[in-house]
């Protein structure tokens, strides 16, 4: 059984190879697509990430973002940084901040996203999005705000087309995530979200070797 089903409603998953499952239908419209790649965020998108391009027979590769949080309010992203040197502030927040601040956050955060380049990458070409369709897959969304991020480094790699797809999320985090991407696929949108933990019945820490493994 690909979900949880409740009177024949859809209510989770049993884990993030069935939450693949059911995303992967909302989006065979690109299956087999010569310009198309599905983008796993790191870590808990990958396995999911996983799911929908084998079933849509394209390429997978991983798309590191590091959201830029600010301090004591991390979920309020002041930019992010994605692979290749990309960085996309929010000005709007950022210049409310001290230079200081910023400075801190983006060491401690490009530390972070070279060292997961380097693992996940070794061996491998840098991602080069130029004129592709880009499917950016994450296991749920409370806020969104990483999701919103990852569009947006996305386009700065080169992509034509940036599609947002996650098996669960909370209403407002569509919405906004509706406004910066050309699609956003959900097939559950739950009114009183909570946690994204609640909509699978596993939902295991996914580790590093997990994501190595599933990008061999």
């Amino acid at each position: 059984m690909v979900a949880r089903q409740a009177g024949g409603v859809r209510t989770g998953y049993r884990d993030r190879a069935a939450a693949g499952e059911a995303l992967a239908g909302l989006l065979a419209r690109h299956t087999g697509r010569s310009n198309v790649i599905v983008l796993g965020l790191v870590r808990g998108g990958v396995p999911v990430a996983a799911v929908v391009a084998a079933r849509l027979a394209v390429p997978l590769d991983v798309l590191v973002v590091r959201k830029l949080g600010v301090p004591g309010a991390e979920e309020v992203a002041f930019g992010a940084l994605g692979p290749g040197g990309v960085v996309v502030r929010n000005e709007d927040i950022a210049t409310r901040l001290p230079a200081e601040q910023i400075t801190s956050v983006q060491r401690r955060e490009e530390a972070e996203l070279e060292r997961r380049e380097r693992l996940y990458r070794a061996g491998r070409a840098p991602l080069d999005l130029t004129g592709r369709t880009a499917i950016v897959v994450d296991d749920g969304l409370a806020t969104g705000a990483t999701a919103r991020a990852a569009v947006a480094v996305a386009r700065k790699l080169g992509a034509a087309t940036v599609v947002a797809a996650a098996p669960v999320a909370a209403p407002d985090a569509l919405a906004q995530l509706r406004a910066v991407a050309d699609e956003v696929a959900c097939p559950l949108a739950p009114a009183q979200f909570g946690a994204v933990s609640r909509y699978y019945d596993r939902f295991g820490q996914v580790g590093d070797d997990e994501v190595i493994d599933l990008l061999a």
